[in-house]
């Protein structure tokens, strides 16, 4: 019987090698160096259509979101994982739009009374990147509290967030220590 964690790994980054990636794939070392399952999903190549606030995903007997896009690949996947890391740079003082969409979507995962809930008790990691020495100057400190209020309101547990400053793509592999910061949360989730 496989007992290794899964883990769902979403970009929202347009950079494929930007600085938010970058820590992503330092969580994933750490995730795979403890024997988890890890699946990366790139955000911005997909078509994931806004939420339209239809609120046929809360109407009864509804089986989810009924928007017909690449999100629905998503739904099965979010639920089958035992953790997610959400990596984003931060565009324009929060998460950027891909991150944000996806964000909004999970919104079809619960049912009216969140009965329904693939997120409950599920951790969460979060690595953020962002263009300004200062997180609050930044934007990344909305971001963060966007994530913790969006994740707490569901039940699920933020198990760390990495963060740090770069503008270059790939710069942020310099910053040593935080290279081990997200490496140990990564073995940190993928401990069964």
């Amino acid at each position: 019987m496989n007992t290794a964690k899964k883990i769902l790994v979403l970009l929202g980054s347009p950079r494929k090698k930007g600085n938010s990636t970058t820590l992503a794939k330092q969580i994933v070392q750490g995730a795979e160096s403890a024997g988890a399952e890890v699946e990366t999903v790139y955000l911005n190549g997909l078509n994931i259509k806004p939420c339209q606030g239809c609120y046929a995903c809360k109407k009864k007997d509804s089986k989810g979101c009924v928007v017909d896009d690449d999100m629905q690949s998503l739904y099965p996947k979010i639920t089958a994982s035992d953790a997610m890391v959400i990596a984003t740079p931060v565009y324009w003082f929060n998460m950027t739009a891909q991150t944000k969409i996806f964000m909004d979507r999970c919104f079809g995962l619960f049912d009216a009374s969140f009965t329904v809930n693939p997120l409950y008790k599920k951790q969460i990691a979060i690595a953020m990147s962002y263009g300004d020495t200062d997180p609050f100057n930044s934007g990344c400190v909305n971001a963060l509290r966007s994530f913790q209020d969006a994740f707490r309101y569901v039940g699920a547990r933020i198990a760390g967030m990495v963060y740090g400053s770069a503008e270059e793509p790939g710069e942020i592999s310099s910053n040593a220590v935080l290279m081990q910061q997200a490496e140990d949360l990564g073995k940190k989730l993928g401990r069964v």
